[in-house]
């Protein structure tokens, strides 16, 4: 049986996953049992007390029936399993490097964005007290990050170099879940960034 990730197809940490996956070709290992948000269905008392206390996903049961949450941790427990293609980097300083690259795509980029969304978007009207200043302010701030990423993207063809990573992942569902948010993101203003995401975004493992 088929270890299960449960899933919602509009979140950006599960769409990282979903990506990571494709990449690593291991999307027909996992069923993906979908969440409807919509409904509150991750925030319901079955799926915290059954799968992930916190309410959110991806979250990956294994086939003992034991549930781990937290999207970076699932993609290295499938990296541990399926060394190959390697997407964590060979040698220490190379895992160093993508992982650094990788959370500054997630603690800060995608952190910026969904701070945008949370500020923005009717859909979380009723569950957050929005602030125009503060959507404002992460706009600024995701523009700047941007900008340092255009740095280390330089002329390589992906985030952490020259082959695909999880920093890929990461940007590429950050990049996606803005343009789906309306997020207005000048990324011309980041050439390397831009280059980088119409380049990533015609692969098979972009649209997982």
């Amino acid at each position: 049986m088929p270890v299960k990730i449960y899933n919602f197809v509009g979140a950006p940490n599960p769409k990282k996953l979903r990506v990571y996956l494709a990449e690593k070709g291991l999307t027909d290992s996992v069923e993906m049992v979908q969440v409807d948000f919509t409904t509150g269905e991750q925030r319901s008392e079955a799926f915290r007390k059954g799968k992930n206390p916190f309410g959110n996903v991806p979250v990956l049961e294994l086939d003992n029936g034991h549930c781990y949450s937290e999207s970076l941790a699932i993609m290295e427990y499938f990296e541990e399993l399926n060394p190959d293609p390697p997407m964590i980097g060979t040698t220490p300083e190379e895992r160093l490097h993508v992982r650094m690259l990788e959370r500054v795509c997630e603690m800060r980029a995608m952190f910026l964005v969904a701070r945008y969304v949370h500020n923005t978007s009717a859909f979380f009207a009723k569950r957050v007290k929005q602030s125009e200043e503060v959507a404002a302010e992460a706009l600024k701030g995701a523009h700047k990050v941007l900008k340092v990423l255009d740095q280390y993207i330089g002329d390589h063809e992906f985030v952490a170099g020259d082959t695909p990573t999880i920093a890929d992942c990461t940007l590429l569902a950050t990049l996606w879940f803005a343009h789906i948010m309306k997020m207005p993101l000048e990324l011309e203003a980041t050439p390397n960034v831009q280059r980088w995401n119409q380049s990533f975004r015609q692969r098979p493992s972009a649209k997982a």
